[in-house]
């Protein structure tokens, strides 16, 4: 520092002194101390503890410890992230210092203190402090007016109106392309029956047609198209007897011998089976269908009457039968990968999954090998007899795939589900591990006031405590009330008197020493390590921040500060070395 301000800013003279040495100086002139005493400066980064006899400071017997009020305030930015992690941003170090400063405290006892927050007393309550952040209610939807729904009514009531206008148009246009085809296609049969039998072939080659019957199966198909599209109803007997007569044309070889027909007839009549079986199959799960919907309906019918009648005994039964299922549809799966048998141990000793047959397999296998020794010798006739088809059906037929769960159990599993989100808001169905759909979002909440409150519970005494207990934050070093213990054991003299006058005039100066409670803190620990009876005063700086300043401004003015400096000829002459032994006299 010398040499940087000799040589590159040309300064004339300098003098070095000790902020809490000046502090106590300025004090002592207006009566707070005496001349014997300590000097306890807690500052920014370190801490310091200087005894003064006589006036004068006695750097030997000073101590210093790497903690300060920098180290308060980052451990509580810490703390405050940590428990807020969602205002991170919000936790600026000049805002944590402005809250360390309005907030913070020493606790007299610290495991008091920690366990009256603990146990969540009313005297916790009454010490815990709040810090409000900006927060602007989101706003509320005000319910629309009478005008405002009669125009919202208005709007839907032309728009569904064009809607209907489209529709009709629409209908109309398919109504006239549908008449026109039919009357094509009785154009077309009135001009087949003047035909002569043998230009039939050519005839049909020329419209596209195979067969007199194919013609009359597509009028009767744009028939029932234009019954629908007119909104007819589809139970008139006459058109009834009509398609039957139709469908009894259209299947007109079925019920023919097979001698009496032709080798074509014997193929037409084939094709004409395959097509009123197909047809037929369709007709049975078409009404397969339509019951199992009727059926639905009556048990969704027979459930609502159930619940309107004891709504809180059917939410009951429908969680015990949601239970009863999953735990059904967990059972079986374990069962097939681990089997169901277990050792004397109580661990499962059966074959898994990939080892064993069920019944179904079994049966399978017990059909092929029937099959393979009954053909094995000869011709290869398999297929040529319905039975075969059957054995076929009975070989392809699993009633307990191991590959998939049961639909009955899985669709009622899912129907009682999705009923209970619908009534209850607090069912969470069950997710199935490993499966592919994704998880449903957790339900968010509108954020409120009291998300953006900041609340100081043991925060407010946590974080000044590290002054008495360095190590909390990893610094191995003596706390606060101990120092003044360590500087004036480094005292040469073991003067029990001295030692007395140090501790009956205890000075507390520097930016941390304006927590609350510190001056009591520190009597209790400094009396804890001295002898019983012994006088103990501690006060606080009039100005712990300025009086540093106003203590060194006083003694550059003093008419002697200039024998305390030395100029540059001085730093030229005895050099850099000669500063190490420098000391400032502070009574002049």
């Amino acid at each position: 520092m010398g040499e940087l301000l000799f040589q590159t800013y040309g300064v004339p003279s300098i003098a070095f002194g000790v902020d809490a040495a000046f502090s106590y100086k300025y004090n002592q002139q207006r009566g707070v101390c005496d001349k014997d005493g300590l000097a306890m400066c807690p500052g920014f980064n370190t801490t310091h503890v200087i005894p003064f006899v006589d006036g004068e400071p006695i750097y030997k017997g000073s101590c210093r410890s790497n903690i300060g009020g920098f180290h308060v305030t980052d451990y509580l930015k810490q703390l405050l992230s940590l428990k807020y992690p969602y205002h991170m941003a919000r936790f600026t170090w000049e805002k944590v210092e402005d809250l360390k400063m309005e907030h913070c405290y020493i606790a007299p006892d610290y495991l008091s203190e920690a366990q009256l927050f603990q146990q969540g007393a009313k005297e916790a309550e009454e010490k815990t402090r709040m810090w409000q952040l900006p927060w602007v209610p989101p706003p509320t939807e005000e319910p629309p007016s009478e005008e405002e729904i009669a125009r919202k009514a208005a709007i839907r009531e032309k728009q569904g109106q064009r809607l209907r206008e489209m529709a009709e148009a629409k209908r109309s246009s398919k109504i006239n392309e549908l008449e026109n085809e039919l009357h094509g296609l009785e154009f077309l049969l009135n001009q087949l029956a003047h035909v002569q039998e043998s230009n039939v072939p050519s005839f049909l080659a020329e419209t596209g047609y195979v067969s007199r019957q194919e013609i009359e199966s597509a009028r009767s198909k744009v028939v029932q198209s234009l019954r629908k599209a007119k909104g007819e109803s589809k139970s008139d007997q006459a058109e009834i007897e009509k398609a039957d007569s139709a469908t009894n044309e259209k299947y007109s070889l079925i019920n023919i011998p097979d001698d009496m027909l032709t080798a074509d007839q014997l193929v037409e009549k084939r094709k004409q089976l395959s097509i009123k079986s197909m047809s037929e199959g369709r007709q049975r799960l078409k009404q397969k269908r339509y019951e199992e919907g009727l059926e639905r309906e009556r048990k969704q019918q027979l459930e609502e009457e159930k619940r309107l009648e004891n709504p809180e005994l059917y939410l009951e039964q429908l969680r015990s039968r949601y239970k009863d299922l999953s735990e059904k549809i967990d059972q079986r799966k374990r069962l097939k990968t681990n089997g169901g048998s277990t050792n004397g141990n109580g661990l499962a000793g059966s074959v898994g999954r990939g080892e064993r047959l069920n019944a179904a397999q079994r049966e399978r296998m017990r059909l092929l090998t029937t099959a393979a020794f009954d053909r094995g010798k000869g011709e290869d006739t398999f297929g040529a007899k319905d039975e075969d088809w059957q054995l076929y059906k009975l070989m392809s037929k699993d009633n307990d795939d191991d590959d998939e769960e049961p639909d009955e159990d899985n669709t009622e599993l899912a129907r009682i589900s999705s009923r209970l989100q619908l009534l209850d808001p607090t069912f969470v169905p069950k997710v199935e591990t490993g499966s592919s759909q994704p998880a449903e979002a957790p339900r968010t909440r509108p954020l409120t006031k009291e998300d953006f409150q900041i609340v100081f519970g043991v925060e407010r005494f946590r974080c000044p405590e590290i002054l008495f207990s360095p190590n909390w934050i990893g610094v191995d070093q003596v706390g606060l009330d101990e120092m003044a213990g360590v500087s004036m054991r480094r005292l040469s003299c073991k003067d029990e008197k001295l030692e007395e006058r140090l501790t009956n005039s205890i000075l507390v100066t520097g930016g941390s020493s304006l927590f609350p409670g510190i001056i009591e803190r520190l009597e209790a620990g400094i009396r804890m390590i001295r002898p019983c009876g012994s006088p103990i005063k501690i006060v606080r700086a009039l100005d712990p921040v300025m009086d540093a300043w106003r203590g060194a401004s006083a003694y550059a003015s003093a008419p002697g500060f200039h024998t305390q400096t030395f100029t540059r000829m001085d730093y030229d002459v005895n050099g850099e070395d000669w500063l190490r032994s420098y000391q400032l006299k502070y009574s002049l």
